[in-house]
């Protein structure tokens, strides 16, 4: 089963935050992109296999997973009296 990764800069630590939105409480960082993945990837596998022990469902992903990202406009900053 495939599911989304979501990749963001660590600004405080470095390297980077892996989320993996379909599996709650699935978070993995690493120092590059490819460790981030193998990271989320070891811990998605450790949380499907206590789903599956536990005889929970394993959460899927459908076809209506979009991927993107948005721009928002800054307003501009009160002037300081």
């Amino acid at each position: 089963m495939r599911y989304t990764v979501v990749l963001v800069p660590d600004e405080e630590d470095g390297g980077y935050v892996a989320y993996v939105p379909s599996l709650p409480g699935v978070v993995a960082q690493g120092e590059t992109i490819p460790e981030a993945l193998a990271m989320a990837e070891d811990a998605a596998h450790g949380y499907v296999d206590i789903l599956v022990k536990d005889h929970q469902e394993v959460p899927t992903e459908g076809a209506g997973v979009v991927v993107g990202s948005i721009g928002v406009m800054m307003p501009p900053l009160a002037s300081v009296p």
